[in-house]
């Protein structure tokens, strides 16, 4: 088979990892070394979280690095392992749809999580039409490249309290909805939400939903009947192993 159909291949084992009430776990990885303790554990699929990576690499979060060093991360992690991998790309670092695609793809990457926060145009808030146009144009460029890149669209609304709390969810359903009319593959309202406003999200959304997960404290049988299809864990496996390492290096302080 040709690069072009190993990648399509394992987007669209990805795609079909996502079931609504039978969610897929994602573990969030940052390394080879993280990436390659999540597949022995018997994972099937990875993210790559863009805020443990730029701490692994001494950076900010909110595109406190680069593209390309995210990349050189990134293709470390999908020559350690064999399974598809997915990419948390921000806001998508200031690059063109077309150069983040042919780079992920160039990675070994089939999948790609993109938030409507700018982080380089001092954090504002891109409109839902805005917002959706770049699904749009990622889509278009995965076509164009040969392989159904899973897109996972992220508003950041939840994250940043963004407005009035009474019509926060409607706001997320039709701006995600939006993202899924464009293109998108998932929806991600990232935050940490109670089961009722969950449910919520799950049935009046269109496409499946990625919900995030306390590793160390979440019951994972708790998501399946809120109708989630994706748990990821964002910065939240680095910082409980990060709890842990502090407590085994204090008894040799």
């Amino acid at each position: 088979m040709t690069d072009e159909q190993v990648l399509q291949q394992r987007a669209v084992a990805l795609l079909e990892l996502h079931q609504p009430g039978n969610p897929v776990v994602l573990p969030t990885v940052w390394d080879a070394w993280s990436a390659k303790l999540a597949v022995d554990a018997g994972f099937s699929a990875l993210t790559v979280g863009s805020h443990p990576v730029a701490d692994s690499i001494g950076r900010p979060d909110n595109e406190g690095m680069t593209f390309d060093e995210l990349l050189t991360r990134v293709v470390q992690i999908t020559d350690a392992v064999d399974v598809p991998v997915s990419v948390d790309i921000e806001s998508g670092y200031g690059e063109a749809p077309t150069r983040l695609i042919d780079g992920l793809l160039g990675a070994g990457v089939v999948g790609l999580n993109i938030e409507d926060t700018v982080h380089g145009e001092g954090g504002r808030l891109r409109s839902s039409a805005e917002h959706a146009e770049l699904v749009g144009a990622l889509r278009a460029a995965a076509h164009a490249a040969g392989v159904h890149v899973v897109l996972n669209a992220r508003t950041d609304l939840f994250l940043r309290s963004d407005g009035d709390e009474s019509d926060r969810v409607d706001r997320a359903v039709a701006r995600l909805t939006e993202a899924a009319d464009a293109g998108a593959d998932v929806l991600y309202p990232v935050g940490r939400h109670d089961p009722d406003t969950l449910r919520r999200l799950t049935s009046e959304l269109p496409l499946p939903v990625n919900a995030i997960g306390l590793p160390d404290q979440d019951d994972p049988a708790s998501f399946g009947p809120l109708g989630v299809a994706r748990i990821s864990f964002g910065p939240f496996l680095q910082w409980a192993l990060t709890e842990h390492a502090k407590e085994i290096l204090a008894r040799w302080g």
